[in-house]
């Protein structure tokens, strides 16, 4: 069979609905306890959520909410470990906490492999994406990183306040991740769109969803029948052309797989690099340790990892269970908050403390277990760069207004509006 064959035909999923399974009425408007009617759509979670999760720590570790047809929320290092690792009790078929689950006759692919995907055939999806994103790999994407950043500020000449996250941060990850994939330049605004509103599914009715999931496999479908027609050197010819068992990759495999790419590989990186501008604008003595010693950057990007790790994934429960004292249901969520797991005392010393020299930083803001981020390595490099040329660049700046930073995100929290005064 060749790519042609694999694409001539509709080979999507006839029953789009039996994506949206819904289970539980939608419910909305502001919680009223966090211990029993969590919400993460809640706007005082996405503000700001550590108070929060330090408040459930101590009276309820294991939080529980009937919205989203039932999700358990556990706010201690060792307790999301323990399910982010078992994956013979928890599923990753639904990775994004909203009212529609997944069918299980989906599993083990999933709609976007392997973060998807369930033992036994995540190992072979996950294994195939890894040359791309190596220590080597990511270093020959570092030349032209560096020197996007240099023109992204070389854009700010003559301006006093800029909006470092539409101007800079957001900027960043759809270049580097756009370039990979082979998607055209032109395209970047759009598709950054396209992934921004994926993030922020769980805000959507199930119309506006299942409409824009439509969207979003048009344009990509478009771009793999272009790679089709016209093979390069980029990630989607390298997955229309990648075997697994011995077979080609189906077609809602590399749809479902360049998808998650445009996902994973634009949110998270600009929601990290920030939040890191954010302290440092706000936190002189940390920006002007860090201008005087650039060679404590590497120690210091772990550190804004861990006290602001945007990434909170989601698992869904197998079967009926007791588990560490409470009752999960099959179908039942459990919401895996990496950033509460990162400021939990009992594994962090000084955990609601940034400290940017901290030597000892096992933090989890990748995420644990099998599905780690697979992509740490380009992360950490486009994070590096882009505080390095900011420095470099514009060693003095702050907040124009510190009450008018707008934070977002329901699976990668960050500023999605940063105006910075720049001196």
């Amino acid at each position: 069979m060749t790519a042609d064959d694999r694409f001539d035909k509709d080979f999507r999923h006839t029953d789009r609905d039996r994506f949206h399974v819904s289970r539980g009425e939608i419910v909305t408007g502001p919680v009223t306890d966090w211990a029993t009617d969590f919400s993460h759509l809640d706007p005082r979670w996405t503000a700001d959520p550590f108070p929060i999760m330090d408040d459930l720590r101590q009276r309820c570790p294991i939080a529980h909410t009937e919205r989203f047809g039932g999700a358990w929320v556990p706010t201690r290092y060792e307790d999301i470990a323990a399910i982010a690792y078992d994956t013979d009790h928890f599923s990753s078929l639904g990775t994004n906490l909203s009212e529609f689950r997944p069918p299980r006759d989906l599993a083990p692919i999933g709609e976007a492999p392997p973060i998807t995907s369930d033992p036994p055939f995540h190992h072979g999806a996950r294994k195939l994406l890894l040359p791309a994103f190596t220590k080597t790999a990511v270093a020959r994407l570092e030349p032209g990183t560096r020197a996007y950043c240099h023109s992204l500020i070389d854009g700010f000449e003559g301006r006093d306040v800029v909006d470092a996250a539409r101007d800079y941060t957001q900027q960043i990850p759809s270049r580097v991740i756009g370039d990979m994939l082979g998607l055209p330049p032109e395209d970047r605004q759009r598709f950054h769109e396209l992934a921004t509103k994926l993030e922020g599914e769980g805000k959507q009715s199930r119309d506006e969803r299942i409409e824009h999931m439509g969207r979003v496999f048009i344009y990509l479908l478009a771009e793999v029948n272009k790679h089709v027609e016209q093979p390069r050197d980029d990630l989607i010819s390298y997955l229309l052309n990648a075997e697994l068992h011995g077979r080609k990759l189906e077609p809602n495999h590399v749809i479902g797989t360049v998808m998650l790419l445009l996902i994973a590989g634009i949110s998270t990186t600009y929601s990290a690099i920030g939040s890191s501008l954010w302290h440092l604008a706000g936190n002189p003595r940390d920006r002007e340790r860090l201008v005087a010693e650039p060679e404590l950057l590497p120690t210091a990007l772990e550190e804004f990892l861990r006290a602001f790790a945007p990434v909170t994934m989601a698992r869904l429960v197998k079967d009926d269970m007791h588990w560490r004292g409470v009752d999960m249901k099959a179908d039942d969520w459990i919401l895996l908050s990496f950033p509460a797991a990162n400021r939990d005392p009992a594994q962090f010393d000084r955990a609601d403390e940034v400290v940017i020299d901290r030597e000892a930083n096992r933090h989890a803001a990748f995420g644990l277990g099998i599905h780690r981020c697979l992509g740490s390595h380009l992360a950490r490099m486009e994070l590096r760069v882009a505080l390095e040329v900011w420095l470099e660049r514009i060693p003095d700046f702050s907040l124009q207004n510190p009450s008018a930073v707008a934070w977002g995100g329901t699976q990668a929290r960050g500023p999605k509006t940063l105006r910075l005064r720049i001196r």
